[in-house]
């Protein structure tokens, strides 16, 4: 049993994984010394313990308080460089773009021309008058530091996240949640279940609901040897093609190569025309997504297509929207030669109806019949598939009336997801809104705002408000029916006030790792300080190299103008940078901050201050980058010698890119100043610099998680739905839902798979 993976899956739950019985737990036990100095070292990084997690301590040997300090110290990143390139960056160095052009002239022509200065150790001569060359750790010119800290600030913060005590049982529960979640995993449940899989045997009653987790099962059973048992998670030949695109790739989604090929072009691409890369890229990319496979895979893919459980027209109807990947798959495969074989006569059947194309498509009849206009014809071929029926639910009501679809739609509405259906609520405002704009994230992870259908022109705002209206209600009535369905012995209830403020997360699927947290997108955190401290880290376990990551702000001011804090930009109103950093250090990494003052910013009039970090250097953001931000009632210190500002206990929220990663940049938070909150969101985006994050898809992304149905919401349907009663205390409710409780995503869509 490998104790650190189950330590870092713990602390993702705000816990301490500990090997013991719960049931051995002495109360009444003193804490030992090695159990303080234990506690000591978490109150450094932030954390504070449970009573039976203090108590639990007491049973554990001093070797292992020591391993899970080492995790926890790895996780915080303590053992990084946290130095800036500017000393004590709290004070403005006054640098200004005339300082890099005399700078750039001097380099040019040297010494011989008259300027004087001082030569840095990478060779960049640094003339008099221009940069105060004391107050840096590193080049001012070209970014490369010098100097590194093997320090960090402890035990500033003014309030501590309480870790609990989580046994074997309890890990296994968060296995057995991750495996039957309602809805796609995110990046952070991706790598605890890819983490879990490799200390916890699968479940013998299965309960995958996700095409996209039995993909992750899938592959871990690949890896040991028992290919034949993954047959029951393989039931149609599209999920055959995503495992194997999903093995090539690592991506659970079907991306078809000519996208991938086309994003590797734009992550490559770089606005100084000598450093554009984006035509190799496409064409390395190309070569990675060359199909080659032994005969041990050849075999194996063939099993599992002779097993799939449809006729072989239903297999080649399947397969046709990715015909042209399945013509190669099926060519690397060498599946003409296996389905000649003896025991394979299904494989050959589904070939020869595949290639003779002797079959209809389910989507190419509902197209027709759409396109004659038939209503019928097309209402009656999208009950046969309610999932496909509510993705168009919303185009076929403007085309054939209100009334008429949603009567259809609710003949099979209790037949689809609940997740399905809190996707309509949730969009249905936005949908019918002829002023608001759509967004739309791509299986690539990119944003895209998309204009309102041309449709809605036809309908006036009575007719409209209407249409979003019957939406809501037909949704909320299925939800309503859904629980009143099920057998409950419970009489009361506790909803944690907070979970009124964290919608549902249905449809946001997230690249990134939190690995103190399990947050969901659209989280608010409240502001206790006067300050802000924004942080990158990059670099972590890679050599010495020209690595450029930027950490960037912008600020929204009154009369639309804008703010922006970067490397461009190292002041602005309310805003300090600590210094543009384009090279990392030996293994260690580099770190970038942003200071934000909050009474200068309430001063000024701004709104609004988005947190956004993006890769100048060619390629994507950095595998183990981590950017976060850190709050404090008490004021957090600055270093003057190296400028180190982290403290690992002052961190209100810190995210990992995870390795795969198809983003260039990512916003990850907007401080609304009125309110003095940080909303936590994701949103990638594909550009070298922060300008490259659209405003208006930033709006439309938060007003999005604003429309959203929150987890209080919809426990209030609950609590209609079964005639239960909210008390106050939750030690005295039959049901207790708390905010430790919505940490783990995964128990959250428990409500969802009724």
């Amino acid at each position: 049993m490998n104790k650190e993976n189950l330590t870092k899956v713990a602390l993702r739950y705000r816990a301490v994984f500990l090997d013991i019985n719960r049931e051995d737990i002495n109360m009444k036990s003193e804490a030992t010394a090695p159990v303080m100095a234990f506690v000591a070292r978490l109150k450094e990084n932030g954390f504070c313990v449970s009573e039976d997690l203090l108590h639990a301590l007491n049973a554990v040997p001093a070797n292992q308080l020591t391993e899970i300090t080492a995790c926890i110290n790895d996780v915080m990143g303590v053992n990084l460089n946290w130095a800036s390139l500017v000393k004590g960056w709290n004070v403005p160095t006054g640098e200004s773009l005339a300082d890099h052009i005399v700078t750039f002239v001097a380099n040019i022509f040297g010494e011989q021309a008259g300027f004087k200065g001082t030569t840095l150790p990478c060779g960049h001569l640094i003339p008099e008058g221009t940069f105060p060359i004391e107050r840096y750790n590193g080049c001012p010119f070209c970014g490369t530091p010098f100097e590194t800290a093997d320090f960090v600030y402890k035990g500033q913060a003014s309030k501590l996240k309480e870790l609990r005590l989580f046994t074997l049982p309890d890990l296994k529960r968060v296995f057995t949640s991750l495996l039957a979640s309602a809805t796609p995993l995110d990046g952070t449940q991706k790598n605890s279940l890819e983490l879990l899989l490799q200390e916890f045997p699968l479940p013998e009653q299965g309960g995958i609901v996700m095409k996209e987790t039995a993909m992750i099962v899938v592959k871990s059973l690949v890896n040991q040897g028992r290919a034949e048992d993954a047959v029951k998670l393989l039931r149609t030949p599209t999920d055959v093609l995503r495992y194997l695109w999903y093995e090539k790739t690592g991506y659970v989604q079907i991306i078809e190569p000519k996208t991938l090929i086309a994003h590797a072009r734009k992550l490559y691409y770089h606005i100084w025309g000598p450093l554009d890369q984006g035509a190799d890229a496409a064409i390395c990319m190309k070569k990675i997504l060359m199909l080659k496979y032994d005969r041990k895979a050849c075999l194996r893919t063939s099993l599992w297509l002779n097993a799939i459980p449809m006729t072989a027209t239903q297999a080649a109807e399947n397969m046709n929207p990715k015909r042209g990947m399945w013509v190669r798959m099926i060519r690397a495969l060498r599946l003409g030669e296996y389905s000649r074989k003896k025991g394979f006569e299904h494989l050959a059947e589904i070939l020869d109806v595949f290639y003779k194309q002797d079959y209809s498509t389910w989507q190419g009849r509902v197209d027709k019949a759409r396109n004659e206009n038939d209503a019928d014809k097309t209402l009656a071929l999208l009950k046969e598939r309610p999932g496909l029926f509510a993705r168009c639910l919303f185009a076929t009501m403007l085309r054939f009336g209100s009334e008429k679809v949603l009567a259809a739609f609710g003949e099979i509405a209790d037949k689809l997801p609940a997740r399905l259906l809190l996707s309509l609520g949730n969009t249905a405002e936005a949908y019918f809104d002829t002023k608001e704009m759509r967004l739309a994230r791509p299986i690539t992870g990119v944003a895209h705002s998309i204009a309102p259908n041309k449709l809605l022109a036809l309908y006036d705002e009575e007719t409209r408000k209407a249409m979003k209206e019957a939406v809501n209600n037909l949704y909320k009535a299925s939800m309503a029916r859904r629980f009143a369905s099920m057998d409950t012995k419970s009489k009361t209830i506790y909803i944690d006030p907070v979970l009124y403020q964290i919608p549902i997360s249905v449809g946001d699927r997230s690249a990134t790792v939190q690995d103190i947290s399990c947050a969901l997108m659209g989280t608010r955190f409240p502001v206790e300080g006067d300050a802000v401290r924004l942080f990158l880290q990059w670099g972590k376990g890679l050599h010495a190299q020209h690595l450029d990551m930027d950490l960037s702000c912008r600020i929204a001011l009154p009369e639309r103008k804008i703010a922006e804090c970067a490397y461009y930009s190292l002041t602005c109103v309310g805003a300090k940078h600590s210094g543009d950093i384009r090279s990392i250090p030996e293994m260690v990494g580099t770190a970038e901050y942003i200071e934000l003052s909050l009474p200068e910013l309430a001063e000024a009039g701004a709104k609004y201050a988005t947190f956004i970090c993006n890769a100048y250097s060619v390629g994507a953001l950095s595998p183990n980058l981590v950017v976060g931000w850190m709050n404090s009632a008490y004021p957090m210190e600055i270093s003057e010698e190296k400028g180190v500002a982290y403290d690992p206990s002052c961190v209100q929220h810190i995210v990992r890119i995870s390795e795969g990663n198809l983003s260039k940049g990512l916003v990850f938070g907007v401080l609304d100043i009125e309110k003095r909150e940080i909303i936590w969101l994701e949103m990638p985006f594909t550009s070298q610099t922060m300008r490259g994050a659209d405003s208006s898809s930033i709006e439309t992304l938060l007003h999005k998680l604003e429309s959203k149905l929150t987890i209080g919401q919809l426990l209030d349907i609950k609590v209609q739905a079964q005639a239960l009663t909210v008390v106050e205390d939750k030690d005295q409710a039959d049901e207790a839902y708390t905010y430790e409780w919505a940490l783990n995503p995964a128990e959250v869509t428990k409500l969802l798979y009724i």
